[in-house]
């Protein structure tokens, strides 16, 4: 079994490395941010009608019926799970300050808060920060390529796309339960983490529908731009100051 999980981790990473080369060497050139947008708008109406028609109606339901702390626990759980994959990453982008709170902040909710479900060290104002191999990439330099909508999971790029295969791979507890076996598990925490997801993003996605003529390029912009900030820990990209300054001067 060990030597499976070894395999299939080396194999993923493998993926994710080769992808990331294709990125360094296509990227440079990129200039149409989303030059698959005819793909992307067939995805992103497949994945409008699946959210309306099933994913929506569940994450209310779980919004209306489940008490307030309940929900509170549930995505504090999902949020120290993915502590894990923040250090993994605060470590390959050198900010060993980051990943030391980080790290403390695992130990602390996974054993103090109850496997998460509190978020102790929060009260204790412990900061919290939020890394992924997506955002290693951009830290070291790689564009995030052509933008791209995944089925069920939505806005990414070719970039954030090879993170996500990665942090899955090596660094998400989850993903460790299906490889020893316990898919039914593994099925039931992913349907739990989507419900958790998309209960956060209700309010959200209603003021998109009903503030943009075209949700599809705002949830578009919005995400790229929301990327390359967060792979500059915040600052806004000076394309993007750009790109609303020639917009209001027309």
């Amino acid at each position: 079994m060990h030597s499976k999980i070894t395999t299939y981790a080396k194999t993923t990473v493998a993926i994710a490395s080769l992808l990331a080369l294709t990125l360094l060497s296509a990227c440079a050139t990129q200039t149409n941010k989303d030059p698959l947008e005819g793909m992307n708008r067939g995805i992103y109406k497949f994945n409008d009608i699946a959210d309306k028609a099933l994913i929506k109606p569940v994450a209310t339901v779980y919004k209306t019926i489940t008490p307030s702390p309940v929900r509170t626990g549930f995505n504090n759980f999902f949020s120290n799970l993915g502590s894990i994959t923040t250090v993994l990453n605060d470590l390959f982008q050198f900010k060993f300050t980051n990943a030391f709170t980080d790290a403390g902040r695992f130990v602390i909710n996974s054993t103090f808060g109850i496997a998460g479900f509190i978020d102790v060290a929060g009260m204790d104002n412990i900061e919290k920060h939020k890394e992924d191999f997506g955002q290693t990439l951009g830290y070291w330099g790689v564009g995030s390529g052509p933008y791209l909508v995944l089925p069920i999971l939505g806005p990414s790029s070719v970039r954030d796309t090879t993170g996500l295969l990665f942090d899955t791979a090596t660094s998400d507890p989850i993903t460790y339960t299906h490889n020893i076996g316990e898919v039914r598990l593994h099925n039931q925490l992913r349907l739990a983490q989507l419900i958790d997801k998309r209960t956060e993003l209700l309010t959200a996605t209603d003021l998109i529908d009903e503030a943009s003529l075209d949700p599809y390029a705002f949830m578009r912009d919005a995400y790229l731009q929301r990327r390359a900030s967060l792979v500059q820990d915040g600052l806004v990209p000076d394309e993007f100051i750009k790109d609303d300054s020639e917009e209001a001067s027309k």
